[in-house]
């Protein structure tokens, strides 16, 4: 297990509240051994002009799920997590429902992590394929 304590989905959604992921009404709705899930709607929030999934949101969804990987991978005691670098790529277009992203490490490191993050619609065919990397401070700093 690559989390640094046990944590429930409740745990976890409390995390969000009061933030850019709760306006945008984002549920984490998984989490196992190494991979954690969230659920985005496609609706007026998070749509562009033309009745699509904005980019920006499905952007907003993998930095919110690899930022809150790594803030539950380490002791936030002692450190701090902050986002250095997103990338990703749009590959099909959503009008409505539920987009679900997952999370996987790919490098857990001492000083920075990166995610691998996967954006699916409901019928799971990908919608995005993002790779965030994280900077892992230490607060004594």
């Amino acid at each position: 297990m690559i989390w640094f304590k046990e944590y429930t989905l409740q745990d976890i959604n409390a995390i969000n509240r009061n933030t850019l992921a709760s306006h945008l009404e984002m549920e984490f709705i998984g989490i196992d051994e190494n991979s954690l899930r969230a659920s985005m709607p496609v609706d007026e929030r998070t749509k562009q002009p033309a009745g699509l999934l904005h980019g920006g949101a499905s952007a907003a969804l993998a930095e919110t799920l690899g930022s809150v990987g790594s803030y539950l991978v380490i002791d936030n005691s002692k450190q701090a997590c902050v986002g250095l670098e997103l990338n990703i790529n749009h590959v099909r277009g959503v009008t409505g429902g539920k987009v679900n992203g997952i999370a996987t490490p790919e490098h857990l490191g001492k000083t920075t992590h990166i995610w691998n993050i996967r954006i699916e619609n409901e019928k799971n065919q990908l919608v995005a394929i993002s790779r965030l990397t994280m900077m892992i401070l230490d607060k004594s700093s």
